[in-house]
């Protein structure tokens, strides 16, 4: 079996975010967290696997990078660009 992109889940004070999937998002959310607990041994929910694909996901999007470079830090880019 292929090693998925996230590891084991790590704790840390969470900001609470409301958002609504897709359901077929939410199904295949669902078989992610599946096979990542097979994986990984550790049980979770849907829900706690979100932010480390998140920041995973903008880890590895060099147009995010680049802008983030380009325009300073991402206090600046909140701000648009003023400080």
């Amino acid at each position: 079996m292929s090693r998925l992109k996230i590891g084991p889940i790590v704790q840390d004070k969470p900001v609470r975010m409301t958002i609504e999937l897709p359901a077929l998002v939410h199904r295949d959310l669902l078989d992610y967290t599946q096979v990542h607990g097979i994986q990984t041994g550790q049980k979770s929910a849907p829900e706690k696997l979100i932010p480390p694909m998140l920041e995973r996901f903008m880890a590895t999007d060099r147009g995010f990078a680049k802008a983030r470079r380009e325009n300073g830090s991402a206090g600046q880019l909140r701000k648009g660009g003023s400080e």
